[in-house]
């Protein structure tokens, strides 16, 4: 697989660069969040909670293996339907009392200037909030952090740390990556993550992340779903086999309280 060659021709057609399109999602949601999708109810997006999804547009990151080509691609996510922030409200004033809880997601929502103000509309509503997160974005999530506005965050972990660069795209800071695990391990409550596939992770790569984030809380391993990639070719690529996923796991086990695999 040419990742290059993917980088380069999933922005052939836009005048911006990387760090020009992260900046214009920025901007344009100092007046409102960009919200591309609502899932009305997940038994499984916040452990043990009944909740809503929400799912914010635009990513800084192009993860070839992304299943929300729609949010992350430059000109797909022009023409996702947004949803308003008024319909969105109207919906979870409605199931007060039915739903627990709110998970932000994307995309990466810490790109929007507007979350902070976002998600305090949602914890003032009585709902508890998590949030899915790259880590690119560091700032932003000591500044919810701090400001007491989530409840639980999810840090994707996509390959060990010297790797990012190479499946991600080059204008990922590797420092913020890691302040970004820092910050996470301070969270009420959190996880790390990684969706893995035999192409882009070995046995060995996995090892690597479960050493960089040992003694941390949780860790999953998401087996990958080959369906509806940014780059259309990994639709092709073949999942782990469910019994090497499994022993890999279990040599993940002695760096964490709880390490799982989620199909």
């Amino acid at each position: 697989m040419n990742l290059n060659r993917f980088y380069r021709g999933i922005t052939q057609n836009n005048t911006q660069n990387h760090a020009e399109i992260s900046a214009s999602f920025r901007v344009a949601s100092e007046a409102s969040m960009l919200i591309g999708g609502l899932q009305k109810l997940t038994l499984i997006d916040y452990p043990g909670k009944l909740a809503a999804t929400v799912f914010s547009v635009g990513c800084n990151f192009l993860c070839p293996f992304c299943h929300n080509p729609e949010l992350v691609d430059p000109e797909k996510s022009k023409k996702q339907p947004r949803i308003g922030e008024a319909e969105l409200f109207d919906f979870l004033v409605a199931r007060l009392g039915l739903l627990e809880g709110v998970c932000v997601t994307g995309g990466e929502p810490t790109l929007q200037a507007d979350l902070p103000e976002f998600i305090k509309k949602i914890k003032d509503l009585g709902y508890l909030v998590k949030l899915d997160t790259n880590g690119s974005s560091p700032l932003m999530l000591e500044r919810v952090l701090n400001d007491k506005l989530v409840d639980y965050v999810a840090m994707d972990i996509k390959v060990p740390l010297e790797k990012y660069k190479k499946i991600v795209g080059p204008a990922v800071k590797l420092e913020d990556i890691q302040r970004s695990v820092e910050l996470t391990r301070l969270a009420p409550d959190y996880e790390f993550r990684t969706t893995v596939l035999p192409s882009l992770h070995s046995a060995k790569d996995i090892l690597s992340i479960g050493r960089w984030l040992q003694g941390a809380k949780k860790y999953y391993l998401q087996q990958f779903r080959p369906t509806k990639c940014l780059d259309s070719a990994y639709e092709n690529e073949k999942p782990f086999d469910s019994e090497k996923l499994v022993k890999i796991c279990n040599g993940l086990k002695i760096f964490f309280d709880e390490c799982g695999i989620r199909e």
